[in-house]
């Protein structure tokens, strides 16, 4: 499956995890928007996604995606493998034209229809029209420059606008600090007195 139109770049440096996506919505050869925001958070800011292909199709796998998680207390690799087989099964899902990267603390992924669930070897990957030029930058960025990893990411994406036609330099960055702890559920119950 070939997405076109979008640059999402997932980079992992230092405990910190970073999803960044260009702004720019084409259809065919025209321009229709600068500032799509293609990168959102999920269940309880723990789980920070980004999609290349068709706005509707994304939204309709960010629901799927989200109940997933929801379904799975949060493990990104669980509702990854769960949202596949039923993207590939469904009526309706398997014709979704997307692709996404979904990243937590633990994992950083890379999720098609035709049922992949990938996970990165070197902390750095990309999808979209614009995704190899982002990784390639974002790699060379990773192992020759002590840059942060918001920094590479940024950086990555703006080397990618610079040659992809369908990617532009307004860039969402979400971040993850994996050193911080996740919040602990309140207690429900109520003293009585």
């Amino acid at each position: 499956m070939k997405i076109r139109s979008t640059t999402i770049l997932a980079v992992k440096k230092n405990n910190k995890v970073i999803v960044a996506g260009d702004g720019q919505v084409t259809l065919d050869t025209t321009i229709l928007k600068h500032g799509a925001r293609k990168v959102r958070r999920l269940y309880n800011n723990e789980v920070i996604v980004g999609f290349a292909g068709a706005t509707a199709d994304a939204f309709t796998l960010f629901d799927r995606f989200d109940q997933k998680l929801e379904q799975y207390h949060g493990n990104l690799l669980r509702s990854a493998v769960e949202l596949t087989k039923d993207w590939r099964t469904d009526r309706v899902l398997r014709h979704l034209e997307a692709l996404m990267i979904a990243v937590s603390k633990d994992h950083s992924l890379i999720i098609s229809g035709n049922g992949d669930v990938i996970e990165s070897d070197d902390n750095v990957m990309a999808i979209g029209s614009g995704g190899p030029f982002a990784q390639a930058a974002a790699r060379a960025l990773v192992r020759h420059s002590e840059l942060s990893a918001a920094e590479i990411a940024r950086q990555a994406m703006k080397i990618a606008a610079e040659i992809c036609i369908y990617t532009n330099e307004n860039i969402t960055l979400e971040e993850i600090d994996c050193n911080e702890e996740r919040p602990k559920e309140k207690n429900k119950s109520k003293s009585k007195e």
